[in-house]
């Protein structure tokens, strides 16, 4: 398995160096440039692709952090929470504000979605509040804090270099990540600095008051770098230098709003309704909002400007501009967001309706073998959900492991050779379903998973196997006993029957608890599981003394059938094996010694 947590190296410490050197080189080149009216395009333009380019990945950085310091604790959240659609919003916005992606939060949603357990409603909410919390990172860029960006960048180094422990190298990466961010934000207003006396930049920073101009570049520029934060990070550095204005910043910010659905429609080309269902809510949402917004702006800049700061006392003209207006468009940014989900929130059941409309499903097509049904390639992006997925599939394929072992006693000890062949003919579902999941957990197994994930993984990898040498021990097995009976031509007696079903209906509790155990993450039932220990050896000591018994009486064909009662025997107690085998997947190494100490 590929790791996330590794010392820093000699390559991250030259990178460091690097960017020291920019950091340097930049403010040089700005004031030669401004002090001798000549703008220097090769230094200008290195100066805001590198520092878009630190911007970006230290959102990544940060994002992925965040993701595996609470991404488990947010899924959670996220399932729990969102039951009712205002505790959706908040729950969307306080998960993506937390683990700053709305991107990731959106894929949540699909697997919640996808997996059943929540509706396409249920999701709107938490969308709406995605949104809103996406624009915290706007908040936390517009005050002026890039002074520490070196300072961020030290400590978050220092925490990855000194420690260990992998959750603190997880907040060494957020701390440095936010740096980057800061970082990357300096060296473009560095860089952009000399523009605030190229009249021809002005005007045509001036023009971008016009709304359908704004919202155009807005989009577009957003949907080429696949980050409203970052578009969002350019339009406030633009602002810090007061080189735009609140009209054309507002007008930028909503062509930002909707060039990020771009992300989320790419995603869901190829992939299940649901997905695509989850991404055209969002792109709705953001495309309506910015057509009755656009032609308000002027009224929402002045109600924007009335509950933000005002400029300190002196500053006036361009000055002024940089004070206040990064500021005013974060605010704006977050109100319109804000906006959104109140405007849609009454509406959520009727809008469900017309996306299903839009997106209804896909003509029901005869399918010959089965296929899984939650174990999607999008999740990948989030391990946590990927691994659910997995978990939700293993409980289908323990579903026709039930089926087939709810059918195998009656067939084995009594039916005929056609139940026999129609018990084999189950397996081949589980055949199916156990090839996906192995193919799916590999795939899993290559992402960057944290520790936890990792034993996750084993664990449910572990459980796949088992479930599968299970439905292999009825097929090939089980259903062998069974036309043995037949072809001999010999009958259990009643009684012998009795004690191998009492024995089979222990076992397949076992089992049953087992799935139980592992698809609910259950530990209670995996204990339940492996106190078991004791009942079975009773019933097999009891099960044997019959047998023995059995062997010395008078019977026709009495040895014929001793030695397939005593296989059957033999199985049940394997499937015990295996069923306990997945139960201690689940229990903690401390309880799993206690448990079987005491069994």
């Amino acid at each position: 398995m590929k790791s996330i947590y590794s010392r820093p190296t000699f390559g991250q410490g030259l990178t460091g160096c690097c960017i020291l050197m920019l950091y340097l080189l930049f403010p040089d080149r700005a004031d030669a440039a401004s002090n001798t009216d000549e703008i220097s395009w090769f230094f200008l333009v290195v100066g805001l692709l590198g520092g878009l380019s630190l911007f970006l990945y230290g959102m990544d950085r940060m994002s992925d952090a965040l993701k595996n310091v609470a991404g488990e604790k947010m899924k959670d959240i996220l399932a729990m929470l969102s039951s009712n659609r205002i505790m959706g919003v908040i729950t969307g916005a306080v998960v993506t504000a937390v683990i700053q992606s709305s991107s990731v939060t959106t894929v949540m949603l699909v697997g919640f979605v996808t997996a059943g357990l929540m509706s396409l409603s249920q999701s709107i909410g938490v969308i709406l509040g995605a949104d809103i919390g996406t624009t915290i990172t706007a908040q936390i860029v517009a005050f002026k804090v890039t002074k520490y960006a070196l300072l961020l960048l030290a400590v978050g180094f220092g925490m990855l270099f000194i420690s260990k422990k992998e959750k603190i190298q997880q907040y060494g990466y957020m701390v440095m990540g936010l740096g980057m961010i800061f970082f990357g934000m300096s060296v473009m207003s560095d860089a952009m600095y000399p523009l605030r006396t190229y009249q021809p930049f002005i005007d045509l920073m001036a023009s971008m008051s016009n709304p359908v101009l704004g919202i155009l570049i807005g989009a577009l520029f957003t949907a080429l770098i696949q980050s409203s934060s970052a578009a969002m990070g350019v339009v406030i550095v633009l602002a810090m230098q007061g080189l735009i204005s609140l009209e054309a910043g507002i007008a930028l910010a909503l062509g930002a709003n909707i060039g990020t659905c771009a992300t989320a429609g790419l995603a869901s080309i190829g992939k299940p309704r649901e997905a695509v269902r989850v991404a055209t809510c969002h792109v709705l949402f953001k495309i309506v909002g910015v057509v009755l917004m656009a032609p308000f702006i002027g009224p929402f800049a002045k109600f924007v400007v009335l509950i933000s700061p005002s400029a300190a006392e002196g500053l006036i003209g361009m000055e002024a501009a940089a004070a206040v207006v990064p500021r005013q468009v974060a605010n704006a940014h977050t109100i319109f967001n804000i906006g959104i989900a109140l405007l849609f929130l009454p509406f959520v059941t009727q809008f469900s309706r017309i996306v299903y409309r839009l997106v209804p499903d896909k003509p029901i097509k005869e399918i010959e073998k089965i296929q899984p049904k939650y174990l999607s390639e999008m999740l990948f992006e989030t391990p946590s959900l990927a691994l659910d997925a997995a978990r939700h599939e293993i409980k289908r394929m323990g579903k026709r492991i039930d089926k087939m072992n709810s059918a195998m006693m009656p067939a084995v000890l009594s039916g005929n050779k056609e139940s026999l062949l129609a018990l084999r003919e189950m397996y081949i579902e589980v055949d199916i379903l156990h090839k996906h999941l192995v193919t799916y957990l590999a795939r899993v197994s290559q992402l960057k998973l944290n520790e936890f994930q990792t034993k996750k993984f084993i664990n449910l990898m572990t459980a796949v196997n088992n479930l599968d040498y299970v439905g292999d021990l009825i097929e090939v097995n089980m259903v062998g006993l069974g036309m043995r009976r037949v072809e001999k031509g010999f009958k259990i007696s009643a009684a012998t029957q009795e004690v191998l079903e009492t024995l089979h209906v222990v076992a397949s509790d076992a089992l049953k608890a087992a799935v139980r155990a592992v698809v609910e993450e259950d530990k209670d039932y995996a204990a339940r599981v492996i106190s078991m220990q004791d009942d079975i050896n009773h019933l097999i000591a009891k099960a044997d003394l019959h047998q023995a018994k059995r062997l010395v009486s008078k019977d026709s064909g009495k040895f014929e059938a001793y030695s397939v009662e005593v296989d059957i025997i033999e199985k049940l107690k394997r499937m015990y094996k295996y069923a306990r085998e997945m139960a201690k997947t689940v229990v903690g190494d401390g309880e799993k010694i206690v448990l079987e100490e005491a069994a």
